[in-house]
């Protein structure tokens, strides 16, 4: 019960230092520094050693860490892949917008799919980047900005104005959503009043600020609910909790014959198809730069990826307790029940007989149990990393993820005891 709670407030940390992917990413390095990795530049050249511990990072969006097991250029890997973004809203540029009473709100827009009506009425502020002007046009300097305090709230609608809202009130993410930073007095304050408070937050003039990514993140804290204290409560769960499993998988492995990775991407939530994402070569050129730095050729290269396996971590839907009937019968993972493998007819997961046989006996070793999750053949489900990242590399693999209720609310819910075992389950694939 102990390794559980610590486990679970391990998470929970991970996640209220990470409101936004930039800082899930951060999070993650420093980590690693602390566990003797070195950082790679992927401009460089690399002079990798059999047992090192390696990792890089692009767009300060994705983190790709990994344990270089034996010279032998065609041993292969063993690759558990998850994804740091989360569904928010982005801020736009020039986003003041000066209503009656001198109220302004921000103009943003909407990024991934999520649960609109789930961020009303809470207190939010802002997370991201800011890209400020240097010395060298093509190398501006980036420094990552969060507002601990409050910022931001969306206002719903009073039921007074709106007596069918609980019978469904369709929104528009252009009207409903645009979130309130405060009140002027003089119109004149309006323009570049946020670019004004980002600025004395970084440390730096308006005018050296040349850009920024600033995102809408919930600040209530992670936290423990349930009689007894059976469920984390969290913004991000999804995905953040695979991508604090594997990276503590990671740090637990040993030197095995094979080459250990962790691979967390980006914007997953938008389809993978950016320089960070699924769907770009970043991970087969990060196998390809391992096997050549050990003499490796494209045949080595081939052969090594025939003899890898990948985990797609990615979270899945637990049986809600009010909508069973959204389910399939005979194949609906519930809480703490273990890892969840996902199968999908359509091909939308990676997972066959094959590589659920092999995460399920990986299960078995690690003592702890496993579910499946099938969707209903009346609703189609999603799709993630696995089978885009199967269009880069013909890799063997298995979907599969925590499984957790309001998947894409601002605050998710999964089971506390899941979590200690998907990490053991992780280490032990990767010490197999």
């Amino acid at each position: 019960m102990e390794e559980i709670k610590q486990n679970a407030r391990r998470l929970m940390e991970f996640l209220d230092k990470s409101p936004v992917n930039f800082f899930a990413v951060r999070t993650v390095a420093e980590r690693l520094d602390a566990e003797g990795f070195t950082r790679l530049d992927p401009r460089d050249r690399w002079n990798l050693v059999p047992g090192g511990k390696y990792y890089m990072v692009k767009n300060g969006s994705a983190i790709f860490g990994f344990t270089v097991g034996d010279a032998d250029p065609s041993a292969g890997f063993r690759i558990i892949s998850s994804h740091s973004d989360s569904p928010c809203f982005r801020v736009k540029p020039h986003p003041e917008m000066l209503t009656e009473g001198g109220v302004v709100k921000l103009n943003v827009e909407v990024y991934g799919g999520p649960i609109l009506y789930t961020w009303f009425d809470r207190p939010l502020s802002l997370a991201g980047r800011v890209i400020v002007r240097s010395d060298d046009p093509l190398n501006p300097e980036a420094r990552l900005l969060r507002f601990e305090r409050p910022l931001l709230t969306i206002p719903h609608l009073a039921i007074h104005f709106n007596r069918t809202v609980n019978e469904g009130n369709r929104l528009s993410p252009q009207k409903d959503m645009l979130p309130v930073i405060g009140i002027i007095r003089d119109k004149t304050e309006k323009d570049g009043m946020l670019l004004r408070l980002v600025a004395e937050a970084v440390g730096c003039s308006t005018a050296d600020i040349l850009d920024f990514d600033l995102s809408l993140y919930d600040t209530t804290p992670a936290c423990l609910v349930g009689m007894n204290d059976e469920f984390i409560t969290s913004g991000r769960l999804d995905d953040l909790s695979m991508v604090h499993a594997s990276m503590e998988a990671l740090i637990a492995a040993g030197r095995g014959r094979q080459t250990c990775v962790m691979a967390v991407f980006d914007n997953e939530e938008t389809g993978s198809g950016t320089k960070q994402g699924a769907a770009s070569p970043i991970l087969a050129d990060l196998l390809r730069r391992i096997t050549d730095t050990f003499g490796g050729n494209h045949e080595d290269f081939v052969r090594a990826i025939e003899r890898s396996f990948m985990v797609s971590a990615d979270n899945a839907h637990a049986y809600h307790p009010n909508y069973g009937e959204k389910y399939d019968p005979t194949n609906h993972p519930v809480p703490s029940g273990g890892p969840v493998i996902k199968i999908n007819a359509r091909c939308k997961y990676m997972t066959d007989a094959d590589s659920a046989a092999v995460f399920r006996h990986i299960c078995e070793k690690a003592g702890v149990p496993f579910q499946y999750f099938v969707n209903h053949s009346d609703i189609a489900g999603g799709s993630t990393l696995g089978n885009i990242l199967t269009s880069q590399l013909p890799l063997r693999g298995v979907d599969m993820g925590e499984a957790i209720w309001a998947m894409h609310s601002v605050r998710e819910t999964a089971s506390a005891i899941d979590h200690t075992y998907s990490i053991k389950a992780f280490t032990t694939f990767f010490n197999l």
